[in-house]
């Protein structure tokens, strides 16, 4: 579980916000690059959420989860608040391979998984509301 609370963190959380060199064209281009060295792997997700808040902003939600959702056996909440995010989608008609990202800024409130019921720490974001 530490490594999952320790991945969501590194992985979705970009707080202050990056700025990528003109090279990766554009922000989730140098992220999704990121992500995907850090996951060792060569696939390249279809959608990936980044927020740009405190850590502590978001992980407050995860003290009390009164909802489990059973599609991942892990308990979950949706945030009270909203936040900045970065919806990096990988483009249109390309194989799982080709890791060409838009980038969507937006404010939302965020569907959390979380490590357990009380007293836990986000593990992932399931979407947005």
């Amino acid at each position: 579980m530490e490594i999952a609370i320790k991945n969501f963190r590194t992985l979705h959380v970009d707080y202050p916000m990056v700025r990528y060199p003109k090279g990766f064209l554009g922000y989730c281009n140098g992220l999704m690059a990121y992500v995907r060295g850090r996951l060792q792997d060569w696939y390249c997700p279809k959608v990936h959420y980044v927020v740009h808040a405190p850590w502590e902003g978001i992980r407050k939600f995860c003290k009390y989860s009164e909802s489990f959702c059973e599609n991942y056996n892990e308990y979950c909440t949706l945030t009270q608040s909203s936040f900045p995010i970065t919806v990096c989608t990988r483009g249109s008609k390309q194989p799982p391979t080709s890791c060409s990202y838009n980038s969507t800024l937006t404010n939302q409130r965020l569907y959390l998984l979380c490590s357990s019921k009380h007293n836990a720490e986000p593990i992932g974001i399931i979407g947005l509301y």
